[in-house]
């Protein structure tokens, strides 16, 4: 297998000749377990570990190797190398770390084009869309929706899901299919180009896995059914893992989230809530938070009817995680800062002795 196969380009290797990388072998990240890697390589698969010097520089999760990563390596033997350094990602999909105010965990990297699934029959949400559009849109990854499990609802009721996403997502491409008769197949490979990589993200249980296995034309990956009792999804897929189609596409397949917090957001909600942050250029005050102000033009907006109320507390809400999470960073850098500056004084303190 060549690199170009992996999606290796002219820019990564000016990147790599720029950052000094030209004595190292160059490989992709295909997947990741507890801080050991698989990397593809022009001279095979192997599992590779970080150098100290990478974990000792790492200032947080970000800084270490990602499923979707290139990185420069040194091959000790065909089944084993040492990552020395990790080459510039041109997109990163991050979410909230669950449970870990502050930290983000990445998704994947250098992806070109990221399928957000859900099952029409039971998991179809749009304020879930509206978050993984946002994931999407802050790390300028390319969305296109695809609604799964078409063959257990009505005509009439796809319909219904069908206009709801266009008329509140007008831009984003959407394809509805079902894994069952394969209907809308068609129109979904063609959407897949050699040598572009793609992502899938959604819940549990919305087909991801039977999706790839069709994709494939093999079983790579394990399925199971929707609980009867919780009418959720198990997480079948236990990891990242990046793999490459047989029409030359790469595509990285992600365990269910079945929680889509909004971190490092930046762009990415302005763009989901393009009418809203339009509206808000309106507003008579600047800080205007669209929540009770006078001459608001969101909330004038919202009574009219122009915002939709649904999609109004969607981006509060968001909105709120984001700020929370921003701030969260702040103290933990200011802790971090206040660590630094103690052991600075204490180590001279020593040294004065």
């Amino acid at each position: 297998m060549k690199l170009q196969d992996l999606g290796y380009n002219e820019a990564l290797e000016t990147s790599r000749r720029k950052m000094g990388f030209e004595c190292f072998d160059v490989g992709r990240v295909v997947a990741e377990h507890k801080e050991r890697y698989h990397v593809l390589t022009e001279k095979g698969g192997m599992d590779a570990e970080v150098t100290g010097n990478l974990r000792f520089m790492a200032r947080g999760r970000e800084d270490f190797p990602a499923v979707g990563d290139w990185v420069a390596l040194t091959i000790h033997n065909t089944d084993f190398s040492l990552i020395q350094g990790i080459l510039p990602r041109f997109s990163v999909i991050s979410r909230e770390a669950v449970g870990q105010f502050g930290e983000i965990q990445i998704i994947g990297t250098n992806i070109d084009d990221a399928f957000l699934i859900q099952a029409v029959d039971r998991d179809f949400n749009l304020n879930r869309l509206e978050r993984y559009l946002t994931l999407c849109h802050a790390s300028k990854v390319r969305p296109m929706i695809v609604l799964t499990k078409t063959d257990l609802i009505s005509e009439e009721a796809l319909s219904s899901i069908l206009n709801r996403v266009r008329r509140g997502m007008p831009e984003i491409p959407v394809m509805a299919i079902s894994n069952e008769t394969e209907a809308g197949y068609e129109t979904l490979k063609n959407s897949f180009e050699k040598g572009r990589t793609y992502c899938m993200l959604g819940s549990s249980g919305v087909g991801k896995s039977t999706l790839l296995n069709h994709l494939s034309g093999r079983s790579l990956m394990k399925t199971d059914i929707i609980s009867a009792s919780t009418n959720k999804g198990r997480h079948v897929t236990s990891h990242r893992e990046l793999i490459v189609l047989a029409n030359g596409s790469i595509l990285i397949d992600n365990p269910g989230m079945r929680e889509v917090g909004i971190g490092e957001a930046g762009e990415g909600l302005e763009t989901t809530f393009d009418s809203i942050f339009t509206l808000a250029k309106k507003c008579r005050f600047r800080d205007c938070s669209h929540t009770h102000e006078a001459g608001c033009a969101v909330l004038d907006a919202l009574a009219t009817g122009e915002v939709d109320q649904r999609s109004y507390e969607s981006y509060l809400k968001m909105e709120k995680e984001r700020t929370f999470f921003e701030s969260s960073v702040a103290e933990r850098h200011k802790k971090d800062k206040d660590f630094g500056r103690m052991m600075k004084n204490y180590n001279k303190g020593r040294v004065g002795r």
